[in-house]
């Protein structure tokens, strides 16, 4: 079991880290889970007394304030006090509801995050990045705030359908482009199927835990983690508006291709990202970026009325606050 040291907390990784769960000090404990999680990863957890599940519905369409009133209800219904815990067992929609809930229950509970998918125990369970999305615009409303630990255990990942599994690859590929060189030579020439997880997720949370130490609020280098993400929300929203909903990795992975082609890289590295990207996982259709407009516009990283983009200089290496204007785009 390898402990990655983040600020003021431990992230856990290995088959053992749910050993870590340390809950003896707290009044209660509510487990959040959505249908999925409750199906697939509760019974992996040890019985907890004085505590509740909490289930919501799966899906980003449900990351919102309706789900996070029916969040706090529950915790006042069954009389959770300041020294309750909260525990988010599930993917990134969990863990940053969750969390964003429990900051706010009572001026904040303690919480731990389990993440049980690829994408939320490589980005979204590391950072203390809590929200959730309003009016349609992804990640709108919310806060920074860490949790007691992070518990990872890959053995969850067996849970995941392909696609899933394939989206939150997303941000290691991710992770590699703006910071590894050598992550990015590992998995561009290993098959997916032949990858090492526990391997592949301590380097990714690695990357992303130093990153976040540097600049725990980004206000300069955390940035370089909105790589493909400036258009992969707006992708997002434009897919959540039309009530298709897409999975968060797949509007990274458009996002990354369309942002790799406005970085400042050569042709060949432009050919080398796409051409990965696009032989190895299946995408939906890329709208015109006229439709994106309104959302780029609403984009929370926006500077002096300008598109905030953080893009390649080389594999490997990332330049943040690259401005750009609606008809530069």
């Amino acid at each position: 079991m390898k402990e990655i040291k983040a600020s003021n907390y431990s992230v856990w990784i290995g088959k053992n880290s749910l050993s870590k769960l340390a809950i003896s000090a707290y009044s209660k404990v509510a487990i959040l889970v959505d249908e999925n999680t409750k199906r697939d990863c509760l019974h992996k957890l040890p019985k907890f007394e004085n505590s509740i599940i909490i289930e919501i519905n799966s899906g980003e369409e449900y990351k919102n304030i309706n789900t996070c009133n029916y969040i706090w209800e529950q915790l006042s219904k069954h009389n959770f006090d300041r020294n309750s815990l909260l525990i988010n067992l599930g993917g990134g929609v969990i863990g940053d509801m969750g969390g964003f809930a429990a900051s706010t229950y009572k001026r904040g509970i303690d919480f731990i995050q389990i993440p049980t998918t690829l994408l939320a125990m490589v980005d979204a369970s590391v950072g203390g990045k809590l929200g959730i999305d309003f009016n349609g615009l992804k990640n709108q409303v919310g806060l920074f705030n860490n949790p007691q630990s992070v518990l990872i255990n890959p053995i969850f990942l067996a849970t995941l359908p392909k696609n899933q599994l394939k989206s939150g690859f997303a941000e290691v590929v991710k992770h590699a482009l703006i910071s590894d060189m050598n992550l990015w030579k590992e998995i561009t020439s290993t098959a997916f199927s032949n990858l090492n997880w526990e391997e592949i997720i301590e380097i990714s949370v690695q990357i992303k835990n130093k990153i976040v130490l540097a600049d725990p609020i980004e206000k300069g280098d955390r940035k370089k983690l909105n790589f493909g993400h400036t258009f992969g929300h707006a992708i997002e929203s434009y897919y959540l508006e039309k009530g298709t909903p897409i999975l968060h990795g797949e509007a990274v992975f458009i996002g990354m291709i369309l942002e790799t082609e406005i970085s400042h890289l050569s042709g060949n590295e432009i050919n080398e990202i796409k051409n990965y990207i696009l032989s190895n996982f299946a995408l939906p259709y890329t709208p015109k970026k006229s439709y994106l407009h309104k959302f780029l516009l609403n984009d929370k990283k926006n500077k002096d009325s300008k598109i905030n983009f953080s893009l390649l200089n080389s594999i490997g290496d990332c330049s943040i606050d690259n401005l750009f204007s609606s008809d530069e785009l």
